[in-house]
């Protein structure tokens, strides 16, 4: 199948390839890069992606993604499908389903970088019975999991939520080692038993070297993406006269983060936004 991928960033860039990889024609249009991996075609304009019968969008915002979809799909053969990929929020993919020229469903992804580079992320899919079955094959080349969460905007609505969590829990884990660290504990003896204790989720387990040495490890998930996912959670909460406690204040801790310089650091120098609020460092 020819499909066509807008947004060959730190995720798009892996996903487009393991569609290469998996026997697809991949055409790919992303405009801060010319360069694109191996298999994997480049369209010198957005516009060239309409001319696959199916297309992805792994791209940063909705700005970005209503662009593309409304104008770049403009010429669009009838029958074509859309999969939005990026977090942009359920309201702007339903925004998109009713008014776009193609059929548009969601599929966001939950992961870090080496995650989407293994394949083992995980995708939540809104979208009707039978675009879940037509996107499924194309989505299986790209990720371990596929779940299918509802109608379109479903699967935005369970990354923001998932990702509300992963929020929280990275501040829960920077909290605990600075009380560690205040009580004169190893760090790295506190996270063996923080790891091995009842708190001990997996994203605890994969996240010790960028918590502990985050000089030498890799940004899995930028503090400003993490920031903007938490920000779409709490509009949806807001929408719904919902309080969410902690997401208002994780989200607090996430804007001093990125006053302090650290919005492209990963998700765990919350940490060090922490030492700042508590003077243990400088701020910026």
């Amino acid at each position: 199948m020819l499909i066509g991928f807008a947004g060959l960033g730190r995720m798009g860039r892996p996903m487009a390839s393991h569609l290469a990889w998996s026997g697809h024609t991949v055409l790919a249009y992303d405009p801060m890069t010319t360069q694109a991996p191996e298999r994997v075609a480049v369209a010198a304009s957005m516009t060239e992606l309409a001319q696959a019968q199916l297309t992805i969008s792994m791209l940063p915002d909705g700005a970005t993604t209503r662009a593309f979809v409304m104008n770049g799909l403009a010429a669009a053969s009838p029958g074509h499908l859309h999969i939005v990929m990026g977090t942009v929020g359920p309201e702007l993919v339903r925004e998109l389903a009713t008014g776009a020229p193609v059929e548009v469903i969601d599929a966001p992804v939950s992961g870090s970088v080496s995650m989407a580079e293994a394949g083992t992320i995980t995708t939540m899919v809104g979208a009707s019975p039978e675009q879940f079955e037509t996107a499924r094959p194309v989505l299986d080349a790209m990720t371990a999991a596929q779940f299918h969460c509802g109608p379109v905007g479903s699967g935005s609505t369970a990354k923001l939520a998932v990702n509300a969590v992963l929020a929280a829990l990275s501040q829960g884990v920077a909290e605990g080692l600075l009380i560690a660290e205040a009580g004169g504990l190893d760090l790295a003896t506190f996270y063996a038993v923080l790891r091995n204790s009842a708190a001990g989720a997996p994203y605890v387990g994969y996240k010790e070297q960028a918590f502990l040495t985050p000089d030498t490890a890799e940004v899995a998930a930028p503090i400003s993406l993490i920031r903007k996912d938490v920000g779409l959670a709490l509009d949806l909460a807001r929408a719904r006269h919902l309080s969410l406690p902690a997401s208002e204040a994780v989200l607090g801790v996430l804007d001093e983060a990125t006053a302090n310089g650290l919005g492209q650091q990963d998700m765990a120098q919350v940490l060090t936004a922490l030492r700042m609020r508590n003077g243990l460092l400088p701020s910026a």
